[in-house]
């Protein structure tokens, strides 16, 4: 059966064996393979270097490395470039949260998730789709980025090669706006609208929506508190 996708396959990194197994037990049942668990964030950047997995399940707070150095060094280079991480909290807005979606991680899960949610979110991340609203990122990033901190987005990650209506969409986009009412707000067709941001997300280098996000704050072209 040669057209079958391949099983997903996850890393579990969390301090707690309970957790790491009630997480494993919900994944099996739905056919998605955990490749390998970590109890801290060290034991996970070795497991996805050793499994090359689709999405990592990044606890926060380990001991030997916390989740956002582990997460920075997974999707900084040590991992593969296919692979995504979910972080988990205790706390939707959560400072640490904001400083692992700025480390590249394409969301996060409440550990209170439902099992039907967790299964979902990993099979979004996995196609490529942002677990978070826009909406949520930009709450995070009102309440925690600094104004007056010293611009960290990578050097080839500028604005010059974005065209006009780029810009416009990608700042539009950043006050949290969907794909629909992004359309309504241009007078554009939904799939005009997604031939945009995919463009934007393909020129800026950057993996999914949440990141723009991020990326139009660090770049000052969203301030925080600014609105659109």
């Amino acid at each position: 059966m040669s057209g079958e996708r391949p099983p997903l396959r996850a890393v579990i990194a969390d301090d707690q064996a309970l957790v790491r197994t009630g997480f494993k037990m919900i994944l099996a049942a739905d056919g998605i393979e955990v490749a390998a668990e970590a109890a801290d964030g060290a034991e996970a950047v070795s497991a996805v270097r050793r499994t090359r997995p689709d999405v990592v399940l990044m606890d926060i707070r380990m001991p030997v490395m916390d989740g956002i150095e582990a997460t920075r060094r997974i999707l900084g280079g040590d991992g593969p470039p296919e692979t995504r991480v979910i972080i988990l909290t205790t706390y939707d807005l959560d400072q640490y949260v904001y400083a692992a979606l700025t480390a590249g991680a394409s969301g996060f899960l409440l550990k209170d998730v439902t099992p039907e949610r967790l299964v979902s979110a990993l099979r979004m991340v996995q196609s490529g789709d942002a677990l978070l609203a826009p909406t949520i990122t930009r709450r995070l990033i009102e309440r925690f980025a600094v104004p007056d901190e010293p611009q960290t987005v990578a050097p080839h990650r500028d604005l010059s090669g974005l065209t006009p209506r780029e810009l416009e969409v990608l700042r539009l986009l950043a006050t949290g706006l969907s794909n629909a009412e992004l359309a309504e707000r241009l007078f554009l067709s939904p799939t005009t609208v997604k031939s945009h941001v995919g463009r934007i997300l393909s020129k800026l280098d950057l993996r999914d929506r949440v990141q723009a996000v991020v990326f139009a704050y660090e770049t000052g072209l969203i301030a925080p508190g600014g609105g659109n």
